[in-house]
């Protein structure tokens, strides 16, 4: 049997399982969230994630750049890393990834074909749970000496708690997954706060005071040494450009002097110096031998697509992972700075969970036309759902389906006023628009 057959094969039995990625709102609320059997499969797969230092990364947003960035230092630090991300762009093994290169086809098919006996004995087990089981299996079987973790959802009852990790970083708290998370960022903050494990040092971005206070709570009542981004580490940019922001960074006081760093990034946004920040903190934090120079290198060369990606610059195109409010409100900021004046042809889906009139109220001084369509996913919202909330929001609409469509109408329109195509709103729908424009131009 060929690689990819395995390889489709591995994947029809992963996604055979619950996959709550794929459910409504209304049947995550009521799902059987519990790290039981998540502990059992563990044990049985002799705790593979025990056999190498973890960095452990929950948060609303800024969870998977701030991962990215973590393992990029450590990888520079001459350490095998493993990177553990949710969900993939345009390929599964994207979410096991080993020195920053994905896992490949034929590893993925031999790990799924190693766990299965273990699966069996283990009732009510789902997709997520067992591909992060596969994960820590991975960075076990192929040399990691470190890894980054990144939460898939919350943090408390998340598959991938089962950790001790050398570090708990919680990165910015907002609203998403309210229906199963909380409705305010206190029990939001509870949830997330799940992943502090008791004596284990935790690193916090800057947070609203609602969830910062619950945050130093919990982590005062765990006994965990608390640093806080802004507070404890200093940061502020120092340079931008199109291709990379500059940051300074001042770190603990010794001895009664902070020790300044600076450090470049090619992630735009004033956001990702905040991520930047706390991924140095972060790899401080974790006790894992690590230099200076080898964070700035490492810092330098990370990759993360999608986050304010620009595929082109004339006219622009760019690819984005915002999907809720706040993100949305980072990524108009980020657009004003680095193209003023433009306005955009927003690509737009979205889940059903998401506060879409919010998006759309952030993006509004920015809106030439927003091109509404429908990625191919269970929980995407219906093109007539999202183009009445567009009237609400007094923006203009065209409903083009499939992305394909949608993509080749922006990019008319485009080309004949200057503005910026630009997909948001939905991992789904970016990835399949990064897949399209990668096809159209003949890459």
């Amino acid at each position: 049997m060929d690689i990819e057959t395995r390889y489709n094969q591995a994947l029809d039995y992963l996604y055979s399982f619950v996959d709550y990625s794929l459910k409504y709102s209304s049947e995550l609320a009521k799902a059987d969230f519990n790290l039981n059997r998540m502990f059992v499969l563990m044990e049985s797969l002799g705790n593979p994630q025990t056999k190498y230092p973890i960095i452990h990364v929950a948060g609303t947003k800024g969870k998977g750049s701030t991962s990215a960035l973590c393992a990029a230092g450590l990888q520079a630090a001459g350490y095998t890393t493993g990177l553990y991300t949710s969900p993939h762009l345009e390929d599964f093994v994207e979410r096991i990834r080993i020195n920053g290169e994905p896992i490949s086809h034929e590893q993925l098919a031999a790990l799924v074909e190693e766990i299965k006996p273990h699966v069996a004995n283990v009732e009510m087990l789902t997709t997520f749970e067992i591909t992060t089981a596969l994960a820590f299996m991975a960075f076990a079987k192929y040399g990691a000496a470190a890894a980054v973790i990144e939460v898939g959802l919350g943090g408390r009852l998340d598959a991938t708690n089962v950790v001790i990790p050398k570090v708990s970083v919680i990165t910015s708290l907002s609203y998403d997954h309210t229906a199963v998370l909380g409705n305010t960022l206190a029990l939001i903050a509870g949830e997330k706060a799940g992943i502090i494990k008791p004596g284990v040092p935790v690193v916090l971005s800057p947070q609203n005071d609602e969830a910062l206070q619950v945050l130093l709570r919990v982590a005062s009542e765990r006994n965990s040494d608390i640093t806080l981004v802004g507070r404890d580490v200093g940061f502020e940019r120092v340079g931008s450009s199109l291709s990379a922001q500059r940051l300074k960074v001042e770190g603990q006081a010794v001895s009664g002097q902070r020790s300044a760093l600076e450090l470049e990034i090619p992630l735009l946004g004033k956001h990702q110096i905040e991520n930047a920040a706390t991924a140095y903190a972060a790899l401080k934090a974790s006790g894992i031998p690590i230099t200076n120079e080898q964070i700035q290198t490492g810092f330098s060369r990370v990759q993360w697509r999608a986050r304010f990606e620009i595929a082109r610059l004339d006219p622009p195109v760019i690819f984005d992972s915002a999907h809720n409010q706040d993100s949305f409100e980072k990524l108009r900021e980020t657009l004003d700075e680095y193209f003023p004046g433009k306005k955009v042809y927003l690509i737009f889906g979205a889940s059903e969970d998401k506060n879409i009139l919010s998006m759309f109220a952030e993006m509004k001084p920015k809106i030439q036309k927003i091109m509404i369509t429908h990625a191919d996913h269970p929980r995407a919202l219906s093109v007539e759902h999202i183009a009445g909330l567009a009237d609400q929001a007094g923006a203009e609409w065209e409903v083009l389906v499939p992305v394909r469509e949608a993509l080749r109408r922006a990019l008319e329109l485009s080309a004949k006023d200057g503005s910026i195509v630009l997909s948001a709103g939905s991992m789904f729908v970016t990835a399949e628009v990064m897949r399209e424009f990668t096809s159209l131009r003949g890459g």
